[in-house]
């Protein structure tokens, strides 16, 4: 086994690299670690004679290889939950933990290893330990066979939905509109962003998460697609008073369940009413409560599809009800070919063949989903002042109609009601 899988790491190596015509990274959702190859930008065009199945499949193989090597180099404190997708390793979340459910667990050999109040949103989420030679599926089960009635889950690790290419480049020449919707409040929970960047110099920025902001590559090109602007580059919501939540705090291992609820409480508490998530991993139960109770009271969820692949199954927070999940789409208007599909879909909108504000260079071009879904909550953010039901579902109702249909005639699985934010590319390349 080990050898055919040896076989195929290696062939699907040996694919990429053939595949590799230009320096910038497909999205494959888990942190960036070093491989020895790189995805092409022109992603669905034939390159060599490779069909579009063999790349599909040469994606996926790449996010295995890199989910292994992201598992294997923190193996101290990360495994793989039965999914194969990476979790902390002897952590179980609990929701809203009653008394005596925490009381039993701890009589079990539990431990508490954090507790998370959720002030913005009325609950509390309980890290428990497994006790010692436990594994934490074994933890896992027996919390759930004590407590039915209680909610439990792993502490998944999600991660990025796009890359960044570490080459610089510039953006086009653009007339950058003077007038801004000051009003605009837009929240971001993704990594820390470079706030010194020039295009965030007259903006009014709020941090959470950390001790102190580390910025990241993947969190400083996302808020500059949401609310960036300088002479020659702006944002969908240029000028947005931006709350940036830091969910990874340049920890490897960063990006849990517990951090990332507590970065919507967070945004609630500060009533801010659209809450960009670049964000993917698999479903789960602590995640599914919070964004619940997040969009039940009138806020705006906006998520990346994630880029698993046409055939892949849907990621989270995205394909939860009521998210507005957003795919990619490149400058001739099509679909990204490592882009998920479904239902669930409900804009396009500009994610390739566009630069964002970079760490190491001023600006650098960015390929994904992660890239996609700021443009729409930028948009979005525009319209809804305040956290307000109705008021949400209204703006979401006036982006559809603005949106241009594309694909199938009507909303469908690759493109939902269509593409919006197209004038945004302006701020990429040509």
């Amino acid at each position: 086994m080990r050898r055919q899988q040896h076989k195929r790491s290696r062939a699907c190596l040996s694919l990429l690299a053939a595949l590799a015509a230009t320096p910038v990274w497909g999205q494959i959702n888990v942190p960036p670690v070093q491989l020895p190859v790189q995805i092409p930008v022109d992603i669905n065009r034939t390159v060599n004679g490779v069909t579009d199945a063999t790349r599909v499949d040469a994606l996926r193989d790449l996010r295995r290889l890199r989910i292994d090597t992201l598992l294997r180099t923190n193996r101290t404190v990360l495994e793989a939950d039965p999914r194969g997708a990476p979790i902390l390793r002897s952590e179980v979340v609990a929701f809203s933990l009653t008394p005596a459910a925490l009381a039993a667990a701890q009589a079990a050999g539990f431990e508490v290893a954090r507790t998370r109040t959720l002030d913005g949103l009325d609950v509390s989420i309980v890290v428990l330990r497994a006790p010692p030679r436990t594994s934490t599926r074994q933890a896992l089960r027996q919390l759930r066979r004590a407590d039915p009635a209680g909610v439990y889950d792993f502490n998944h690790v999600y991660t990025e939905s796009g890359e960044v290419t570490p080459q610089p480049v510039a953006p086009a020449p653009i007339s950058v509109a003077q007038s801004v919707a000051s009003v605009a409040r837009v929240g971001l929970i993704d990594g820390g962003i470079d706030r010194a960047h020039e295009v965030f110099r007259d903006s009014v920025i709020h941090e959470h998460g950390c001790a102190s902001a580390i910025p990241s590559t993947h969190g400083t090109a996302v808020a500059s697609l949401l609310a960036g602007r300088s002479a020659s580059f702006q944002g969908a919501a240029p000028g947005a008073e931006l709350f940036v939540a830091d969910v990874y705090c340049g920890a490897p291992a960063g990006g849990a369940v517990d951090a990332v609820a507590d970065a919507f409480a967070w945004l609630a508490r500060a009533r801010v009413p659209v809450i960009n998530v670049s964000l993917v991993g698999p479903p789960n139960a602590m995640l599914e409560q919070v964004v619940r109770l997040v969009v039940a009271r009138g806020y705006i969820v906006v998520a990346a599809v994630g880029n698993d692949g046409p055939g892949a199954p849907p990621l989270y927070p995205a394909a939860y009800p009521g998210v507005v999940a957003v795919t990619a789409v490149d400058s001739r208007r099509r679909v990204l070919l490592e882009a998920c599909r479904g239902s669930h879909v409900r804009f396009a909108a500009p994610g390739a063949d566009m630069s964002a504000a970079a760490t190491e260079h001023p600006f650098a071009q960015v390929r994904g989903t992660s890239f996609a879904a700021p443009i729409v909550s930028g948009l979005l953010a525009a319209q809804l002042h305040q956290p307000d039901r109705a008021a949400a579902d209204a703006a979401i109702a006036t982006l559809t109609a603005e949106a241009i249909d594309l694909g199938a005639r009507g909303p469908d699985k690759i493109y939902g009601n269509g593409l919006v934010g197209e004038a945004t590319r302006v701020a990429g390349l040509r």
